[in-house]
């Protein structure tokens, strides 16, 4: 018998969550903060913070990391002064990236050295984002982003706590040059956590130390309406251009705030930290939301797409669903029939491809041996050089290792309509095989499928209908995105799944931008040193509801953003493979197929590609460029 609503056993998560939301509040000093949980990355936007949704029963480990972001965001909310911020922060780059670093661990050390339980919270938070181990033994700055060691630095200098040891190659990369330039800077770091601007400064003079100095002193090129409106003048001329002893700038200022800023300018000379750039004593007023997050370097389209132009009406009907919960099991065994009945027809030909690649990767993971060794061991077939000349010593053997790294596939499988028939049955066969092979190789894959909810929009259109047809109202469908194969799954207990593609009225509309951004987003943050993301799709993004009340290029544009910023600076390599239709216009490494029995031998080539390019190192997030 079911139980009332009332007297339902709550999950063990519920008790957790509701002392976080006060826990916040008290420790950011703002009593009507709002805390709410959901999927995406913990975030402070305005007055509302963010947290990953807990495990219904969480672990010891799971409430230690979820406190620690809690205690993070709330210290940036209470100790993060946005307006000095934003004056000081470097134009969008890799300076600003790093400042932001360094920002953040200053925050989280203020509550690390007054609070011994909140900085093993903050511990277990920074332990758990660095877990994936990617960072552990690296080798080469291009594979060591700048920012992470900064900000690990840092805290090691205001705190005394040294970074994890997922972090070791990280920091043995970077320690030497940080602290061979920078070593007073950094020491006067630890006396000045509790200012926000005097801090800031210093981590200015740190970066032009490094090098970084174009980056602080560079224009941003793109800057909003509202700034430009606060630097124009009554006389229309912009106030950054007038010397600033005219006083025009102070008149609107707090007599506080004057003073404060003279105060510090003293003290920058004494410690001669540097000389201040002009523009650094700009001290326009800006709103706090406009403020970036210390710990959100960088923002970029796939992260934050509203700053890039590409908006979304309504997020609340989307889903990320596993193909099990689309259809009943007897439905996905019927379908499965069906698909194995097509499979045969084509097993010949994709088996022998894929044997091909599996051959491929199996000869780059055979070890070898190197003979004629002083140490290592005992090489049997070379005993006899014992008795026959006891005075070699090279009698020994070590094993090679391979230059195979451990690799994770993800194939992004459009589901729209007009992939309905051959092409989809092709594409569901195709990726059937080849993550059977790539899984006997030790190769990881996952298999995505991307469409949307409904034709012509769905409930977001009817509630954009509703709310009186507001102008660009960008995005008005409801995306589906399918999760057909996880990574770690075993390839036998989601045969089934694939057959979903077969399912009449599943396939329907296709926003491309969104699905790369969301496959990006899975495979990302996975351990494997090396991450594959092949996109397959037979034409552009096309979303009836969404172009006809946007520009024709709308859903267009955005892809384009969201593959340049993946090829630029994602360690995601990304290949895509058009059906009949030329996807060369969009991806760097891309290849046209015109008929759908071509699939098969063109996802086999790509890969063999890959495989045996002789670069060690994927590409990487791209350095600075300025620290040699």
């Amino acid at each position: 018998m079911a139980l009332p609503p009332n007297k339902r056993k709550e999950a063990p998560s519920e008790p957790l969550k509701r002392v976080l939301a006060p826990a916040m509040r008290a420790i950011s000093g703002e009593a009507e903060l709002d805390v709410s949980y959901g999927a995406l990355r913990p975030e402070v936007t305005g007055n509302s913070a963010q947290l990953t949704e807990p495990p219904r029963a969480p672990s010891a480990k799971d409430i230690a990391v979820l406190r620690g972001w809690a205690d993070s965001l709330a210290l940036n909310v209470g100790c993060h002064d946005a307006k000095i911020h934003r004056r000081l922060a470097p134009p969008p780059g890799p300076a600003r990236a790093v400042f932001e670093a360094a920002e953040n661990a200053r925050v989280e050390a203020l509550g690390a050295i007054r609070m011994p339980g909140m900085a093993k919270n903050i511990t277990a938070k920074i332990e758990d984002y660095y877990g994936h181990g990617r960072f552990k033994h690296v080798k080469d700055r291009a594979e060591a982003p700048l920012e992470e060691a900064m900000n690990l630095l840092v805290r090691e200098r205001l705190t005394g706590l040294a970074p994890p040891d997922s972090c070791k190659g990280l920091i043995d990369v970077w320690r030497p040059i940080i602290e061979s330039r920078g070593s007073k800077l950094l020491k006067r770091l630890e006396t000045m956590s509790d200012n926000q601007e005097q801090f800031a400064r210093q981590i200015r003079d740190l970066l032009k130390i490094l090098h970084m100095a174009d980056d602080l002193d560079r224009q941003e090129p793109d800057r909003s309406e509202d700034e430009s409106e606060e630097n124009v003048g009554e006389g229309g001329a912009d106030e950054s251009e007038q010397p600033q002893d005219e006083g025009s700038d102070g008149q609107d200022k707090p007599e506080d705030e004057q003073q404060s800023d003279g105060e510090l300018s003293d003290t920058e000379e004494m410690t001669d930290a540097g000389e201040v750039d002009e523009s650094d004593m700009d001290d326009s007023a800006i709103d706090e939301d406009d403020a970036p997050s210390p710990w959100r370097p960088n923002t970029n389209v796939l992260e934050n797409p509203e700053a890039f132009g590409y908006k979304v009406f309504s997020r609340a009907y989307d889903e990320e669903v596993a193909a099990e919960d689309l259809s009943s099991s007897e439905e996905l065994e019927r379908l499965r029939a069906f698909l194995d009945k097509e499979l045969k027809q084509l097993a010949a030909v994709v088996s022998r491809l894929a044997n091909k690649l599996q051959r491929k990767l199996l000869a780059q993971q055979n070890r070898g041996w190197d003979f004629d060794l002083d140490e290592g061991v005992l090489d049997a077939a070379r005993l006899t050089r014992i008795i026959t000349d006891p005075m070699r010593a090279l009698s020994f053997k070590r094993e090679r290792d391979t230059n195979f790294r451990d690799t994770v596939v993800t194939l992004l499988l459009d589901n729209s309509g007009s992939m309905r028939g051959r092409p989809i049955m092709v594409a569901a066969c195709c990726a059937d095989i080849l993550a059977r092979t790539l899984e006997r190789c030790g190769v990881k894959v996952e298999i995505l499928g991307f469409t949307t909810k409904a034709w012509k929009g769905g409930q977001s259109r009817e509630e954009w209908l509703a709310a009186g047809k507001p102008p660009g109202p960008g995005r008005l469908n409801d995306l589906r995105h399918i999760v057909y194969k996880k990574a770690d799954a075993p390839m036998r207990r989601s045969k089934n799944a694939l057959a979903l593609m077969m399912r009449e009225g599943l396939l329907k509309e296709n926003i491309d931008g969104e699905a790369l951004a969301w496959a990006h987003a899975r495979i990302v943050n996975r351990p494997e040193q090396r991450r594959i993301l092949m996109m397959i799709s037979d034409g552009a993004p096309v979303d009836d509801s969404t172009l006809s009340v946007n520009s024709g290029h709308y859903l267009e544009q955005h892809l384009r953003q969201v593959i340049h910023e993946i090829e630029t600076k994602s360690p995601v390599e990304l290949i895509a493979i058009g059906i009949g239709h030329d996807v060369t216009r969009y991806y760097r490494r891309a290849v046209t197929i015109t008929d759908a029995s071509e699939l098969a031998g063109a996802i086999t080539e790509q890969l063999v590609e890959l495989f045996e390019e002789k670069a060690e190192v994927p590409a990487r997030r791209p350095s600075s460029g300025r620290v040699h």
